[in-house]
């Protein structure tokens, strides 16, 4: 998988960019892996990914005005932790399918690897 990550940062003034690559992901179990070029290693749960999706339905989406629209509240099953397909969108994020028939949030590198930093401490 060819999926590129880029993070910027300053150091001395200087403003540094970082190019970071997911090596692997993969289910294992009930968690998602995750291997990044830099050695790092990440196990999320499929629970708490799924519960951090950032589709507009789940996480909601801001108006103009501020105002933040949510779809209807998911009752969540067993089979909404569970994944059917993982999809590569580009270079930048990666498409989860859940079995329960959700499949409309892209979950960024950047998120993903935020994520996965949250759940491994």
């Amino acid at each position: 998988m060819a999926n590129f990550l880029f993070f910027a940062c300053f150091f001395g003034g200087f403003l540094l960019f970082t190019l970071m690559r997911l090596v692997d992901l993969q289910p294992v179990g009930v968690d998602l892996a995750l291997k990044w070029d830099d050695g790092a290693e990440h196990f999320v749960p499929l629970e708490a990914l799924r519960r951090a999706c950032p589709c507009a339905s789940c996480a909601g989406e801001t108006d103009v005005m501020g105002n933040v629209a949510r779809g209807p509240e998911t009752a969540f099953t067993e089979a909404s932790f569970q994944i059917k397909h993982l999809q590569p969108v580009g270079g930048y994020a990666v498409q989860i399918f859940w079995k329960d028939g959700h499949g409309t949030g892209l979950y960024g590198l950047e998120y993903l690897r935020t994520i996965g930093e949250k759940n491994s401490q």
